[in-house]
């Protein structure tokens, strides 16, 4: 899906699209060509986070509005789910959704809100650290490798099971990690605050029970080692990425 968190109303059509005609052309070669197939999907499928928080279940209903500025994206995740579902009941694909919670790592697009990144290039050019929302803001943050690693595991599964949820069930503060970002850069910068972005949002966390039984699969990247991962890579390709060498 073509999201950019800090451009998206630019996109908006384009992602309301390719959630459903888009979807719809993969799932027909799939009958076509008798493929395995698998929908990357979203923990925003759940909707936001609820003052009393619990753990989401895959069989948790979802409550999103589809009346918002950024509904494009929430509902049409839901959407290609039930295209997903109703394929597989009509032409019986062989088809698996694996709900990724927010994810981080190396080659993530800078400038973008995607706030791990962006935090990673404010330190190291010791500026300051912008968190688009309050002090209070927490998400669940899983590394890349380990979405990877899940992923795998859920198409090599043979099992009746077809929907999991990846991600990390740890709560993380951003301020923390914004913190922890300065700390492991030995950066001079603060962190301030600056208003939310509308596609950077509250979610709630992942019961991952299912996969731990049925894929042995669990995160396994502690925060500070996938943050390091990330910082050696933008350090690495912070001229090619930015186009500037680093600062002094």
């Amino acid at each position: 899906v073509p999201t950019s968190i800090k451009n998206f109303n630019t996109l908006k059509e384009k992602t309301l699209l390719t959630s459903s005609v888009g979807t719809r052309n993969i799932l027909d070669l799939a009958v076509k060509y008798k493929a395995k197939i698998l929908l990357s999907s979203s923990s925003v499928v759940y909707g936001p986070r609820k003052d009393d928080m619990k753990f989401l279940k895959e069989n948790e209903i979802g409550c999103v509005d589809h009346l918002t500025p950024r509904a494009c994206y929430d509902e049409g995740r839901r959407f290609a789910e039930t295209m997903f579902y109703t394929y597989g009941e009509v032409h019986k694909i062989d088809y698996k959704i694996a709900r990724i919670f927010r994810t981080y790592g190396p080659r993530m697009p800078l400038f973008d809100g995607q706030q791990i990144p962006d935090f990673v290039l404010q330190a190291l050019n010791n500026e300051n650290v912008v968190i688009n929302g309050t002090e209070e803001f927490k998400t669940s943050l899983v590394y890349v490798t380990d979405i990877v690693d899940g992923i795998r595991r859920l198409m090599d599964y043979a099992g009746e099971e077809r929907v999991m949820n990846f991600g990390s069930d740890q709560d993380f503060k951003l301020v923390n990690v914004a913190q922890k970002i300065i700390d492991l850069t030995s950066s001079t910068s603060h962190i301030s605050f600056a208003e939310q972005l509308a596609f950077l949002s509250e979610l709630g966390l992942p019961d991952i029970s299912l996969a731990k039984e049925k894929l042995g699969w669990l995160p396994v990247v502690r925060l500070e080692d996938g943050l390091q991962k990330t910082i050696e890579y933008i350090r690495a390709n912070k001229i090619l990425l930015t186009g500037e060498g680093e600062q002094m």
